[in-house]
């Protein structure tokens, strides 16, 4: 396989239409048209979908904790690595730090993304990667590009990033929909869930909060 790197990006969340009790997490070719979906756990999406909607939590989660350490002990993320397909599954990378020596460690795809975005590390694949589970956005789309890849992420064929069944809640898919809340009313829904500590719910209202407001 080329060790050609080309760098991704976040582009969002949405719940998976494919596998049930999963999300498809949406990653953009930096400079480039091209989309990977991947099917990833409620407890990693909600990690990540905190981190793009910068809640912070009353409590620390797994991937704040491990931050906080590393970085306690003068480690730093250089980058992360997704360097295979294989059945389905992607397999990615952390290479780490001391200024002194770098050790790579093989991790889960969305483990690894969730504590990238919490060190502003970047993040890899490979041509071929792309190539062979990417999907390709028409140019004239770009300009509305937050509303074509939610519809991506729905409708694209995802790919795990565990081998493993992971169950998940659907969160928020069961509630009534709250695009009729007043700004006011949103933010007293926000508080009350940072409050239950359900983090999900709340990433997805904050955004909702964030149109209404116009940001």
């Amino acid at each position: 396989m080329s060790t050609n790197r080309i760098r991704l990006k976040v582009l969002g969340i949405s719940y998976s239409q494919i596998q049930s009790g999963a999300y498809a997490l949406i990653l953009a070719q930096v400079g480039g048209l091209y989309r990977i979906p991947v099917v990833i756990g409620s407890a990693e999406a909600q990690s990540i979908a905190l981190r793009m909607e910068s809640i912070t939590p009353p409590r620390p989660m797994t991937h704040d904790l491990f931050v906080s350490f590393a970085h306690a002990f003068g480690v730093k993320l250089v980058d992360v690595f997704i360097y295979r397909f294989e059945d389905g599954i992607f397999s990615s990378e952390l290479t780490f730090s001391d200024g002194q020596r770098s050790v790579k460690i093989d991790s889960r795809t969305s483990d690894a993304i969730a504590i990238a975005m919490r060190t502003g590390a970047p993040i890899f694949t490979t041509q071929e990667i792309i190539d062979e589970t990417g999907f390709l956005m028409e140019e004239e789309n770009v300009g509305n590009m937050a509303d074509e890849d939610e519809a991506a992420a729905a409708n694209a064929p995802t790919f795990s990033d565990s081998d493993e069944s992971e169950g998940a809640d659907r969160g928020m898919s069961s509630a009534p929909r709250i695009e009729n809340y007043t700004v006011e009313e949103l933010e007293r829904t926000l508080a009350s869930l940072i409050e239950q500590e359900k983090y999900e719910e709340a990433a997805k209202v904050n955004e909702i909060l964030k149109r209404k407001r116009g940001e």
